[in-house]
């Protein structure tokens, strides 16, 4: 039973950073995936960044390449999300969700992570 905890969350200004954290509550044997995904109020789900356990190969969505960085420290069990150049319509609740066995990341498909962690909140101003 892997329970994911996302913190990191907040309210910015427009062209600022945040870095958010995914700690998973037990370690994961397997080859895994981990995934961030956001939902804006009133629109889908929608995949931001994956990486595999191993940090082999990395994905991103077009709308934060070169502006989010997703990375990933196995003994402390945590993904991180660093969110440089934060716009409006990067608000929305951030998820971390944990795929396995995966090899590849995959952020068009958040149907095939097993497991997904409560959001964090990310609100960013003009």
């Amino acid at each position: 039973q892997v329970k994911l905890v996302e913190s990191g969350g907040g309210s910015v200004q427009a062209g600022t950073s945040l870095r958010l954290s995914c700690k998973a509550t037990a370690a994961i044997a397997n080859r895994y995936c981990v995934g961030w995904f956001r939902q804006a109020a009133g629109k889908e789900r929608e995949g931001v960044a994956a990486i595999t356990s191993g940090a082999e190969a990395t994905a991103y969505a077009d709308s934060v390449k070169g502006r989010f960085t997703i990375f990933l420290d196995n003994a402390r069990a945590t993904v991180y999300l660093e969110m440089n150049n934060l716009n409006p319509e990067d608000t929305a609740m951030y998820y971390c969700a944990i795929d396995f066995p995966c090899w590849v990341p995959d952020v068009g498909r958040p149907g095939v992570y097993k497991h997904w962690g409560q959001g964090t909140q990310v609100t960013v101003s003009s």
